[in-house]
């Protein structure tokens, strides 16, 4: 089975689940009359833009769906139990246990797996970017948009005023006491919420996989660079240039600001244009230079001080550098 929208997948899903569904005023109930114990899914929606569902609901069956969906959608809610097995292209992420969560999709592709027998039950509110793009970006401008994420990056977390408008709104719906107006304030409030997360603190779990840009890795390969990843390489920056005579090796480096040696070293390029060896290179030269313009060391003793463990290896780096040999360097300074 295949899907190409969210609305596609949805309906794919409550078939498998043999739900069928049943229109109550300012909700959607989906169960099966037949089989009351397989439980059910409730959603609260205003067309294209939002949903709010809840879940409580059991597998019928074996089944899986493939998708490749084009739309752009903010997730986020808690799972209660459940486990969700999935693959998803160019994500490692294979499973998703009970927890609070967050998630901007785009061009979301891969496929995901129910076992007969699971047991579901959850809250999520679902935002379409037409609600960003019509009602908050013209409104609202400084608010967070989808660009602020990085795109198909779960997060096994939420804050807790969020987590508790959630469990609030759930307990209305079990009142029958939920209604449209409520609910989208309570939408808006987590917008709200949710920027105030983003942009308040330089340090939080959000802004630590903020979406930095891409860097390039291999001829057409391209990754996304996190906040944390770019803390990281400014980190790694800082420790070659306190330690640029004795520099640590790269994969004792990657270890140090525990960062992969790939994304390190294209980080570092993309981001200081040199690699770090030109980077170590550059400060033994430019002190070099000082040295060997103010002080009568030798050029054993200069080589020494820089790290060269035989001096020839410094005067042929310097010779490349300057076009001249540290000697000739000298003469010409004094």
């Amino acid at each position: 089975m295949n899907s190409r929208s969210t609305k596609e997948f949805k309906e794919l899903v409550l078939k498998n689940m043999t739900f069928t569904a049943f229109n109550e005023g300012n909700y959607t109930i989906y169960r099966n009359e037949n089989n009351p114990e397989l439980g059910f899914l409730i959603e609260y929606s205003r067309e294209g833009y939002y949903t709010f569902g809840i879940g409580d609901y059991t597998i019928a069956k074996d089944f899986a769906i493939s998708f490749n969906h084009k739309e752009e959608i903010m997730r986020f809610g808690t799972v209660y139990s459940g486990v969700t097995e999935f693959e998803i292209e160019n994500n490692p992420v294979s499973s998703f246990t009970p927890s609070s969560f967050f998630v901007v999709e785009k061009a979301l592709k891969g496929r995901q797996v129910w076992k007969k027998g699971q047991h579901f039950h959850g809250a999520e509110i679902t935002i379409h970017k037409k609600y960003f793009d019509e009602v908050i970006k013209p409104n609202f401008p400084n608010s967070i948009n989808f660009d602020n994420f990085i795109y198909n990056y779960t997060y096994s977390y939420l804050t807790l005023e969020i987590a508790t408008i959630i469990q609030n709104l759930r307990n209305l719906s079990e009142a029958n006491e939920l209604t449209s107006l409520y609910l989208e304030s309570k939408i808006l409030e987590c917008i709200a919420l949710l920027s105030k997360e983003v942009f308040s603190s330089p340090e939080n779990t959000f802004t630590n996989q903020l979406n930095h840009g891409e860097i390039k890795i291999g001829k057409d390969r391209y990754i996304k660079l996190t906040a944390s990843d770019a803390n990281a390489i400014q980190k790694a920056y800082e420790i070659l240039t306190k330690e640029a005579f004795n520099p640590p090796t790269i994969s004792a480096l990657s270890k140090m600001v525990f960062l992969n040696e790939q994304k390190l070293k294209a980080g570092f390029s993309a981001k200081y244009h040199m690699s770090i060896s030109e980077y170590t290179t550059s400060i033994k030269m430019a002190t070099a230079e000082n040295l060997l313009s103010t002080t009568e060391l030798s050029i054993e003793e200069i080589s020494t001080i820089l790290g060269y463990n035989y001096s020839g290896n410094f005067i042929k780096m310097f010779k490349k550098v300057h076009g001249k040999t540290p000697l000739a360097f000298r003469k010409k300074s004094k």
